[in-house]
């Protein structure tokens, strides 16, 4: 039992069932024994999964290239800046700084640094979303019931209880309203409230998501994730049992762009059509036929790149999505 577990059970223990959104923050983003606060580092060989920011430096030359293109067609405005949402180890922060000097470039992590009040510029993340704590619920036949995280036999559990919040509620009947019976979902209220940051902050610009997930009509009647998108990862094995070992174990959620795009576009954020990574990069390096992007001082290095490209686009492209919304 990790000594995590123990805060979380104690604290069951005091209060009843926890929502799995704080189990989650807790598991997470706590200060001391959260997955992401702890030494070990969760990227790579040694840790428990790769990311598009690990694959540099052709992941960072081609988000470069696309913010430079964005910077012209504001008129290389003073100011323009790039902000990074959840940049990590900064792997590809320091590609677009290479690329950009002359372009500020803040990084803000879950709960530690600030937006600029306002900018003109790009907000970018790339897998910040599907961290993010969720809720989670299940179709009814009475409605909406809310899964929280109980003890039952000395075990953390599953217990059904009614809403926390009737913000879950409304999220679900607006962001996913053709869900089957019995159907489970993540509900992601904290990726609104940071759409709302961004939208405040954003005075003239572009968003890019960079995530796994889905749309509203992807999983309506239960097509996709009738049990829920929820997964850990742990020594880059995936496993449903996302209950297990709190603090140890990286948790996501897959995002609902719908959500992203339509309370995006209630804030001013227009979003274009959502795309695969793979178009996404693709329409970024068919001007030079990405010779740029793979370029190398000898032939080994642009043979990495070249491979490191073909991931991107193959390995990755259909998997993970970009959603950009701009705000002119």
């Amino acid at each position: 039992m990790t000594e995590l577990e123990r805060e979380i059970r104690s604290e069951i223990a005091a209060r009843g069932p926890m929502s799995f959104e704080r189990f989650m923050s807790l598991a997470l983003y706590h200060p001391e024994l959260g997955y992401y606060r702890s030494r070990h580092d969760p990227f790579g060989i040694a840790g428990d999964y790769y990311t598009s920011s690990q694959l540099q430096p052709v992941f960072g030359r081609l988000i470069a290239d696309q913010i430079a293109r964005w910077r012209l067609q504001a008129g290389s405005a003073a100011g323009f800046t790039t902000v990074e949402l959840g940049a990590g180890r900064g792997e590809t922060a320091r590609e677009i700084r290479s690329r950009l000097p002359e372009v500020p470039y803040i990084e803000v992590e879950h709960r530690m640094g600030d937006l600029p009040e306002h900018m003109t510029g790009v907000i970018f993340s790339n897998e910040f979303f599907d961290a993010l704590p969720v809720h989670v619920v299940r179709c009814g036949e009475q409605g909406i019931l809310e899964r929280f995280v109980g003890l039952e036999e000395g075990k953390l559990t599953w217990v059904e209880a009614e809403p926390s919040s009737p913000a879950i509620v409304e999220y679900v009947q607006r962001f996913a309203p053709a869900l089957a019976r019995w159907q489970v979902i993540e509900v992601n209220l904290e990726a609104l409230k940071w759409t709302e940051r961004i939208a405040s902050s954003l005075d003239r610009g572009w968003v890019v998501t960079i995530d796994y997930g889905y749309t509203a009509d992807e999983i309506a009647g239960g097509k996709r994730f009738p049990e829920g998108s929820l997964m850990s990862y742990y020594r880059h094995s995936a496993y449903e049992d996302v209950l297990r070992d709190p603090g140890e174990r990286d948790i996501t959620a897959h995002v609902n762009f719908t959500a992203l795009a339509e309370y995006g576009d209630s804030l001013g954020l227009r979003a274009l059509p959502l795309q695969t990574q793979a178009q996404f990069l693709l329409s970024i390096g068919q001007a030079d036929g990405f010779d740029s992007a793979v370029a190398g001082r000898t032939q080994t290095e642009v043979e990495r790149h070249r491979l490191q490209l073909k991931t991107l686009l193959y390995g990755m492209g259909e998997t993970f999505r970009v959603l950009v919304q701009e705000k002119l």
